[in-house]
């Protein structure tokens, strides 16, 4: 498995199972740490858990991933933002190892969907969760998240709408990598802003080891809360699928056998992240946006990105670092992220080419969305249903419910 044909360092492509030269291929690994790097610690931060650990495990993660899917699908598994809602409600409402068992339940949930697709295809997922269903439920992930963004953009907003212009800012004008890094830059400048202007509290910082193992944490299991994280699933099994499809019309490589492989990896590696305190995982367009770049597909280049998360999350003061981000700085960025999971899901609707003159289209895609951003909540005995979970089941119900409506209707007029 660990093996690569050499290719020249002219070479225009390099397929994922050829390499550079390993000096070429370590820097090309570090591209990818980069590119992954902004949106993988701002997760653990705005959860409240370690972005030590959930870089740890972001490593590990990716090596398993590589490994289940016989290192043929090239890609880095980030922290998901899908899951920031679920994991915040779970560690308010019953602490951190709640939140760890949600996220246990939710990688064995996509490991059981894995092998079902593994062995059966992807035929059935569009049954059940067609186009509109599925970026109903992804959008209103997002949109649920504005008023968290809301929050911090309040605690410093002058740092706050820095990073935001400046994010949008380098989007707009750069192309290629620099542009892919724009959230990581945007960050790094309003951190620097804000530590000019004394916001930063850089005592943990000093105090922190060089050298030393992230904080663990064990998962406990509470009924009430797995509510909150089964809507995740959806939005990970269509950012998964989304980008080995992606992947493979890159590569040109027809990589449609191995989506349940990939599906389950990520799955296992959701758990193991969910085992020791990291955060959910997810197959990073991030990186993605790198091979488009570069159009470099060497799987090599992730083992050395893995490698490097690993190490990163044992130096204590790397996440010290990262844990001081102002949240100002965090506001700023999640007005542009949050919105743009959100937009995910418009994005799924126009892939799709759905028909928003039907009824039956307007009505699932907009109640779920109005309970996802008002987030309607209802508790049934220690269960509590937040507006992510209540829109999620709207539209699932909308839907078929109108479909089964509209058949009685039909056979009833023959």
């Amino acid at each position: 498995m660990l093996t690569w044909k050499t290719v020249p360092a002219d070479a225009t492509v390099v397929a994922p199972d050829e390499r550079l030269s390993w000096p070429r291929t370590i820097g090309i690994g570090a591209q990818h740490v980069v590119a992954m790097f902004g949106a993988t610690f701002l997760v653990p931060v705005l959860t409240g858990f370690p972005p030590s650990t959930t870089l740890l495990f972001s490593g590990i993660g990716t090596i398993a991933f590589l490994v289940i899917t016989g290192n043929k699908l090239p890609s880095y598994l980030g922290s998901s933002f899908a899951v920031i809602a679920p994991v915040t409600g779970a560690v308010a409402a019953h602490g951190t190892g709640s939140a760890l068992g949600g996220l246990i339940v939710l990688g064995l949930v996509l490991i059981a969907i894995g092998a079902v697709v593994h062995f059966v295809g992807t035929h059935w997922i569009d049954v059940i969760l067609p186009p509109i269903v599925t970026g109903a439920i992804v959008a209103l992930i997002g949109f649920n998240l504005a008023p968290a963004a809301k929050d911090n953009f309040e605690k410093g907003p002058v740092v706050g709408l820095i990073t935001l212009v400046l994010m949008v800012a380098v989007l707009a004008f750069f192309r290629g990598l620099v542009g892919r890094l724009a959230i990581f830059l945007a960050v790094v400048v309003g951190y620097l802003i804000a530590l000019a202007q004394g916001d930063v509290d850089t005592s943990a910082i000093a105090s922190a080891a060089w050298i030393g193992f992230p904080e663990f944490h064990a998962p406990s299991f509470n009924l009430s809360v797995l509510p909150l994280f089964l809507p995740a699933v959806i939005a990970l099994i269509a950012e998964n699928i989304g980008h080995v499809k992606s992947v493979s019309q890159m590569t040109g490589r027809d990589l449609d056998p191995i989506t349940g492989k990939a599906l389950m990896a990520d799955g296992v590696a959701t758990v193991l992240a969910g085992a020791g305190g990291g955060s959910a995982t997810t197959t990073y367009a991030e990186n993605i946006g790198v091979m488009a770049a570069t159009r470099i597909y060497s799987t090599a280049a992730y083992w050395v990105a893995a490698i490097a998360a690993i190490l990163l999350s044992l130096c204590p003061k790397v996440g010290a670092v990262i844990s001081a981000i102002p949240p100002g700085v965090l506001g700023g960025a999640t007005v542009v992220l949050y919105g743009l999971v959100g937009i995910l899901g418009v994005r799924i609707w126009l892939t799709a080419n759905v028909d928003f003159s039907k009824p039956i289209n307007q009505m699932t895609a907009a109640i779920p969305l109005i309970i996802g951003i008002a987030n309607f909540t209802w508790q049934v005995g220690d269960l509590i249903f937040t507006g992510i979970a209540l829109g999620s089941i709207a539209a699932l119900a909308i839907y078929h419910g109108m479909r089964l409506l509209t058949a009685a209707r039909d056979l009833k007029a023959d």
